[in-house]
């Protein structure tokens, strides 16, 4: 393409808005292998060249990330990466953000928390340990004030606020967890999601507050729902990767963007239909 480099300027410069879309659609064809040298184009000082070069690479990156997602909703299974579902997912909804950093974030707060939890004896020793770290030390919470945005969903901008919605922060937990040897489980109690290390339950949301099953069933009687031990098994990936599409879905209804509630009840569509997914395997 730098063969090209300054036919291609001169078209971006054009006054025809319609050459204009003819290039950028032209340029988007190429896939990532072009991104590279786009970003160079991002750098010219004609802020117009600047500007639809950027809109190229995104519209590249959201392309191949929601093709990725997609694939993903067609062969997930209990087995696969629930962690690369939320990174995948935020590619498709915010494509101008780089995960990387934020995934090497986790993996250095995970390394960190071995280091402070390896004295840890008991199960309920470990959770209070981690919940000092997670909420007290790093400072994640629950987002009361603004609940219903698509952020809370989205990992990159649950780390940048250290604010989220309850599966997000309990994913937060387990992902860091995880890299200390230290297995957490979801719950996915109606109306709010917890979590569980081995028969310890607590909640991400409130500051890793440890709950009791009286405490439980208070959470269920909200819901006018009495408590029984299915409430509260091991959540499934499956179950857990459905959980986070279901609140941007109500989100989107909310905000009123049909495109977006679209897509997302799409891959709901294709994690709910057995049928579907058997004929993609």
């Amino acid at each position: 393409m730098l063969s090209h480099k300054n036919a291609i300027v001169q078209l971006f410069q054009d006054d025809d808005p319609e050459t204009v879309r003819l290039v950028k659609e032209q340029l988007a064809q190429g896939g990532k292998e072009i991104v590279e040298e786009l970003k160079k184009l991002v750098l010219e000082p004609d802020r117009l060249v600047s500007r639809y070069a950027t809109e190229v690479i995104h519209e590249i990156l959201e392309r191949d990330a929601k093709e990725d997602f997609t694939l993903l909703c067609h062969f997930f299974n209990d087995c696969h990466d629930l962690e690369n579902v939320c990174w995948t997912l935020s590619r498709c909804i915010h494509p101008e953000v780089d995960t990387k950093p934020y995934e090497a974030q986790i993996k250095a707060w995970g390394r960190q928390f071995l280091l402070r939890s390896s004295e840890a004896i008991s199960n309920r020793e470990r959770v209070k340990k981690l919940a000092e770290f997670v909420h007290k030390q790093l400072g994640f919470q629950g987002n009361n004030d603004d609940y219903y945005s698509e952020k809370n969903s989205l990992f990159p901008c649950v780390i940048d606020m250290r604010r989220g919605i309850p599966i997000s922060l309990t994913l937060i937990y387990i992902f860091i967890a995880e890299r200390a040897g230290m297995k957490i489980c979801g719950v996915n109690l109606p109306g709010h999601f917890i979590a569980r290390h081995g028969s310890v339950f607590f909640d991400p949301f409130h500051g890793g507050k440890i709950l009791t099953r009286a405490d439980c069933e208070k959470i269920l009687s909200c819901q006018r729902l009495v408590l029984s031990d299915r409430h509260l098994q091991p959540a499934t990936p499956r179950q857990m990767f459905i959980r986070i599409l279901v609140n941007l879905l109500y989100v989107y209804d909310l905000a009123g963007d049909r495109q977006k509630h679209s897509l997302i009840n799409s891959w709901i569509q294709i994690l709910t239909n057995p049928s579907t997914n058997q004929k993609k395997r």
